[in-house]
Order: C-alpha cells, then sequence, then structure tokens
C-alpha cells in the first residue's frame, strides 16, 4: 500500500508531460447524506472504473492525446478536500497512482449539508490551475439538492467557466426524476453538457464508467476528425 505522504509526492515530482487533450476534475459528495457504507461505495466504485481497461485506454490517449485528471470531495461551504492533486495519466503507472489515491484517502467530513454552488466555485479554481489540455471538464456526483450556501447557477455568476463544461452524475435509490430535472436545469453547463444516472451507490461504478468512456471517447473522435 502506498503511504499518503510518498504519493503525493511522487505526483508531484518531474516535469509536466505535453498534448493534455482533456483537463478533467471530479468532485465527489460526502455530505450527510452519504452513510459510510455509500462512501465506500463511491470510492471504490470509482477506483475500479479507472482501473477497467478501456478506461486506462481512454485516459492515457495511446498516442492521441492524454487526460489530466485531479479528484476532490465536496459537502459544506467550507468543505472541499482535494483526494488527487492534478496528474497528467501517460502511462498505466499514473492510473495506479490515482487509483491509490483513492483507495488510501479517509473522508474529511461526514455531518455537513450540501453545498453544490460552493462545490462548483471550488472546481472551477482548481481548473485554474490545472494543466494546459485542448478541453476542461469538471463532474459533479451528488445524491441530493443544494440546501446550503449559493445555487449552483450563482456560482456561474461568480466564477469563470467560459471554457469549462459540466456534467453531472445523479445518485439515487429510485427513478428520481426530479433530482436528474434539478441537476439539468441548476447544476450542468456548456455545450454538449449530460447528466448521468446512478440508481444507487452500488450502481456507482457502472455509471461513472460509462460516464467518463462517453466524456473522454467522444473528445478524443471530435479532436482527431
Amino acid at each position: 500500500m502506498i503511504k499518503a505522504s510518498a504519493l503525493v509526492l511522487s505526483l508531484l515530482a518531474g516535469p509536466l508531460q505535453a498534448e493534455c487533450r482533456h483537463a478533467l476534475a471530479l468532485g465527489m459528495d460526502v455530505s450527510s447524506s452519504v452513510d459510510a457504507v455509500e462512501y465506500n461505495l463511491q470510492m471504490s466504485g470509482l477506483a475500479r472504473a479507472l482501473d477497467d481497461p478501456q478506461v486506462r485506454h481512454a485516459l492515457t490517449g495511446d498516442g492521441g492525446g492524454h487526460v489530466a485528471l485531479m479528484v476532490y470531495e465536496w459537502s459544506g461551504q467550507a468543505h472541499q478536500t482535494i483526494i488527487l492533486p492534478w496528474i497528467e495519466v501517460v502511462s498505466d503507472h499514473e492510473v495506479n497512482l490515482a487509483i491509490a489515491a483513492l483507495t488510501t484517502h479517509r473522508r474529511s467530513a461526514s455531518n455537513a449539508p450540501t453545498a453544490l454552488g460552493n462545490a462548483l466555485g471550488f472546481g472551477a479554481r482548481q481548473m485554474l490551475m490545472s494543466p494546459s489540455c485542448w478541453r476542461q471538464t469538471l463532474d459533479i456526483s451528488g445524491d441530493g439538492v443544494n440546501n446550503t450556501g449559493y445555487r449552483p447557477k450563482q456560482a456561474y455568476l461568480n466564477f469563470d467557466f467560459s471554457n469549462i463544461t459540466v456534467n453531472g452524475l445523479v445518485v439515487v435509490s429510485d427513478d428520481d426524476g426530479e433530482l436528474r430535472q434539478y441537476y439539468q436545469q441548476e447544476v450542468i453547463y456548456g455545450a454538449g453538457s449530460f447528466v448521468e444516472m446512478a440508481a444507487g451507490y452500488a450502481d456507482y461504478e457502472r455509471a461513472i464508467k460509462r460516464k467518463l468512456l462517453r466524456e473522454l471517447t467522444v473528445l478524443a473522435l471530435s479532436k482527431l476528425n
């Protein structure tokens, strides 16, 4: 198992690579509505999705430009924690480091409300520190509506999202069309943005894998055309 201190040093070591096609930031919901079991399903689901051969191939680019990746968790207005700092994924080695960061991370908060607007604002600030890539995408996962802080739509007035696409992954215990509609109206942003659905946290791995492949594969193909 890689210790967190050694992991961060490994991620930050060495020069950044060229030809990055996509800067992708993933925001994970850790508000009070997410219990310990659901949190573990979310984190392990993302780790297994990154380990999938198709996703690995999409991340490294196979000569068509790679992906820069970062992951953070969010809940209340002042509760955002970086799990994985920006890393350029040029080989399986970086994918393995990202998976290790997810599997060794300890949850930062468990009793905070859902501050979606603040989560978006934090993501926009992280994008300012991303490597230079052809495109920027912020992914927000969540299982509820904003209930503290400023609204998601206000984030788009307070921060520069002019070059950022925001996609959503909604986690519901049943077919909650209202939450999906809320994300479509309040959260996602930019041309081609979309909402993916997970039928509970046990379905998170399938949903995030489908979402990553949709984002990364479509972008790679559109850049080659």
